[in-house]
């Protein structure tokens, strides 16, 4: 294998050696607001920050967590929708010493307390919406928590809005009697700020505990430092030559929670100056009305998430031109959904790649360069992407021959959180669990996971090439691919999709297990397409393969009784 075999023709806009500066993460708000202190920050619902005033929020947080006794080693878990109240205690926790947890609001309350006790998380922040607050107060009672700081959701909102929900979602409002181990968020902050010095080590210092299946499927947290937050945020922004401080508004319904989201979305807004417009969640009108509202230019997002844009019944009626940049991860970027997006919109949609383990993002589709449908693009600067042998991955394979994909980069974790065992480093590299290749020109395409991996009659098949198959027919909306049990070859593909409704006339799986005959190899041909109104998703809204695995092993074992 050529040495970065993408050096030579080099698109992004800054150099591959470019130098990056490891920070303590607050240092990217505090340097925001030390330059443009007016400048608008934060758009939540309508009601907006400036750079200023979050940071005075922040400040005064980082003292009320200090009176906690949050300092180094001490967790604070985030059990929070995006909203006001997760920028203000992410940078406050870090600024007071210590290190944030990210905890899912979509976990159950028996996963949250393994979550907590796995961490060691002492503080949890949290909001009085009811179905929330209920689950974390059994999560209080339960496991190592010392107490709960509760914020309000409606004194976030714009007034009109405020007294609207408090008048007319009173159901929807937690009654939180405040005492010893429960603590008003006002309550937090009401102090002067005077916040008692701590020595941040950027390379050394734990920032963040982000809690992922990783490359085996074993929940674990992932041990990311100041530097690697802060970095990977700055080799993001030195792609793009067109970002403009105080000028770009970058839409934020990814969950802050999820590390895409945590660095593109809230460290990347933050570093270069820009203003978070911001949703609770992603719902679909409202994220259309947002972005026409309120001119959005940069949309990150999961590729379901485009596809619902451009699904909408009524997208005529929404201006979408003010968006130059689309940034998409989490999944695979179907092709024809690009192009799709892209012809719509006029905006460019760069496929990357990321894990948990490397902060969120590794590689990307240059921004303002050539864009290479189906690829994950050009590493970031810093970032070294290295094929080797899956069985043996001391042995680097050479350019242009499929293997696992492994990451050298300064964005790359410490570790999982007391698991020194987990072999997920060889010779120093960080091993993804993806399948990939990289091309003539130093482009990485990924052919698939591993663990997806279907064996058929001992020929490797790759779902993805199935699903971009089925993606090319007009009718398919989502598509996905896992492997079933099979007597003799061991196991086959089958495809479950969902149409669009305005083409779905007609199409059926037989008809489109008919179309995939000549578009790809006999062995790849799913035993069945099976047609659904919905397909199940992830927390940020990626298609999720495990629920139909389980639903397919219950139908066997179910026939297994019957028989």
């Amino acid at each position: 294998m050529t040495e970065r075999p993408w050096l030579e023709g080099y698109s992004h806009a800054q150099p591959w050696d470019t130098p990056f500066e490891a920070l303590p993460v607050p240092a990217l708000l505090e340097r925001s607001a030390a330059r443009q202190p007016d400048a608008p920050y934060l758009d939540f619902l309508g009601r907006r920050w400036t750079y200023r005033e979050i940071a005075e929020q922040v400040t005064r947080a980082a003292r009320g967590f200090q009176i906690l006794g949050v300092g180094k080693g001490i967790k604070v878990g985030l059990f929070l929708p995006n909203c006001p109240h997760y920028v203000i205690a992410y940078y406050a926790i870090l600024k007071a010493g210590g290190t944030v947890v990210n905890f899912s609001p979509l976990y159950s309350a028996s996963e949250l307390q393994a979550q907590v006790e796995d961490s060691q998380t002492d503080i949890m922040v949290c909001l009085d919406v009811a179905s929330l607050y209920a689950t974390m107060s059994e999560v209080l009672e339960t496991s190592r928590l010392r107490c709960l700081v509760v914020g309000s959701l409606a004194d976030a909102l714009p007034p009109a809005k405020s007294l609207l929900y408090r008048v007319f979602k009173r159901r929807e409002q937690a009654k939180v009697k405040l005492d010893i181990r429960h603590i008003g968020f006002d309550e937090l902050l009401a102090n002067d700020g005077n916040l008692r010095p701590v020595e941040i080590d950027p390379e050394r210092d734990l920032a963040l505990l982000q809690y992922t299946g990783g490359t085996t499927g074993v929940p674990k947290g992932a041990m990311l430092t100041h530097a690697n937050l802060t970095i990977n945020a700055q080799q993001v922004a030195a792609i793009d030559e067109k970002a403009r401080e105080g000028h770009d508004r970058m839409f934020g319904a990814l969950p802050f929670f999820h590390v895409f989201a945590n660095t593109v979305v809230l460290n990347l807004t933050t570093l270069v100056g820009a203003e978070i417009v911001m949703l609770p969640k992603f719902e679909l009108t409202q994220a259309l009305k947002t972005i026409h509202k309120r001119r959005v230019t940069v949309v990150p997002g999961v590729p379901t998430m485009y596809t619902a844009l451009l699904s909408h019944p009524k997208l005529d009626k929404y201006d979408l031109t003010s968006i130059r940049l689309c940034i998409s991860g989490g999944a695979p970027m179907p092709v024809e959904l690009k192009k799709q997006f892209e012809a719509k919109t006029g905006a460019i949609v760069s496929e990357g790649y990321g894990l948990t383990e490397s902060s969120g993002v590794v590689s990307t589709n240059p921004f303002h360069g050539e864009n290479r449908p189906g690829s994950i693009g050009l590493p970031l600067p810093g970032t070294d992407i290295i094929i080797v042998d899956k069985e043996d991955p001391t042995r680097v394979l050479p350019q242009g021959e499929a293997g696992e994909i492994t990451i050298v980069g300064p964005q790359v974790m410490r570790g999982y959180w007391q698991r020194s065992g987990d072999l997920v480093f060889a010779d120093g590299r960080l091993r993804t669990g993806d399948v990939g290749y990289i091309d003539a020109d130093g482009y990485t395409f990924i052919i698939d996971r591993l663990k997806d991996m279907i064996m058929v009659g001992g020929f490797k098949v790759y779902p993805r090439m199935i699903e971009e198959a089925l993606y090319q027919h007009p009718a398919v909306k989502e598509a996905t691919v896992i492997g079933i049990p099979d007597a003799y070859l061991g196991q086959k593909p089958k495809a479950f999709v969902v149409l669009k409704s305005e083409a779905a006339a007609g199409v059926d799986g037989t008809a489109l297990l008919d179309y995939l005959k000549d578009k790809v190899a006999k062995h790849e041909r799913p035993v069945a397409v099976e047609v659904r109104d919905a397909l199940p998703k992830t927390m940020i809204g990626k298609l999720s393969k495990k629920e139909l695995v389980a639903e397919e092993e219950a139908k066997r074992t179910a026939a297994g009784k019957g028989s």
